[in-house]
């Protein structure tokens, strides 16, 4: 096989392991949160956990096997499979899905403060970048040796298998908090809290610190699959007008009641996250700092919540 060939090959399956091993990864490590985006793809709900898992299993190992020579063909193999089954999907309900992110990669975060936006919309530009991945995957394996050594293959695929269970095991030791209610008041309609992640925030419309630490979440960009709620603790009736007044984007329960029975606090503000339905982190009065929001800022951030 000439030299150029060769070359060619290395560098189209490091670009695809690389795309490959981060999808992978990143539902391996955060199983719930791309389980909470799949939502947005249609896929139902009793589905979509089952489906992270299987496809941080399966995009991994394709990225690891396409970046091993001997085992490339394979590699290109299983990724052109995984690409042909997305692609298919979207098209199937294109009409239904046209415009919603994909949720395929997670953002970049670099050294040097440098971000990486990864989010990708459905549309025709998505299908012509699969279209690339699949020739760059094709390239990898066509011009690579024929796979060999079945048995270490699967040792491989068995490796991913168990990194996939043991970081959801990890992630499934975070929802072991309070069990929240199955469902409360929004906007005038019942809310599930038993399904993706909610962002509670306590506050009294009447209180100054309240308000200015709203206004400090105002411009903050909360991810995508965080649905953020906004519980007056008292005169519910001034809450709109208060969030509207911080430039705070919330919907609005007045189920402060019932909520207060389960989240113990004397005087807000006060925030929870909550993840199928149990609390996996919490944001304590002492912890909101109107003089230095970077403070809570930061908490935000280390919890995930928001960029």
């Amino acid at each position: 096989m000439p030299p150029w060939k060769t070359v060619a090959s290395h560098l189209a399956a490091v670009f695809v392991a690389f795309l490959f091993i981060m999808a992978g990864v990143y539902k391996a490590i955060d199983p719930y949160k791309f389980a909470n985006l799949a939502k947005n793809l249609l896929v139902p709900y009793q589905f979509t956990l089952p489906l992270a898992l299987s496809l941080a299993v399966a995009e991994t190992t394709a990225g690891v096997l396409i970046l091993v020579p001997r085992f490339r063909r394979w590699g290109a193999i299983l990724a052109g499979f995984l690409l042909v089954v997305f692609m298919g999907y979207l098209g199937f309900k294109y009409k239904a899905l046209i415009g919603r992110d994909c949720s395929c990669f997670p953002n970049l975060s670099l050294p040097f403060g440098i971000n990486i936006d990864m989010r990708r919309s459905v549309g025709p530009g998505l299908f012509y970048g699969d279209g690339a991945f699949m020739a760059a995957a094709a390239i990898a394996g066509f011009w690579a040796k024929r796979s060999q050594g079945l048995r270490n293959a699967i040792v491989i695929l068995g490796a991913v298998a168990v990194f996939t269970a043991a970081s959801y095991g990890v992630a499934f030791t975070k929802l072991t908090g309070l069990k929240a209610p199955d469902s409360i008041m929004v906007d005038g309609s019942p809310m599930s809290l038993q399904e993706g992640r909610v962002f509670l925030f306590f506050f009294d419309p009447e209180c100054g610190t309240c308000y200015a630490v709203a206004k400090s979440m105002g411009p903050l960009k909360f991810h995508d699959d965080i649905t953020v709620v906004g519980v007056p603790t008292r005169v519910p009736q001034y809450a709109a007008n208060m969030l509207k007044d911080a430039k705070f984007q919330a919907k609005i329960s007045t189920d402060s009641a019932k909520l207060r029975e389960i989240f113990k606090f004397d005087n807000p503000p006060y925030a929870a996250l909550i993840e199928r339905g149990r609390q996996s982190g919490v944001v304590m009065p002492t912890q909101f700092n109107e003089d230095e929001p970077e403070k809570h800022i930061a908490i935000l951030k280390q919890l995930g919540i928001v960029d």
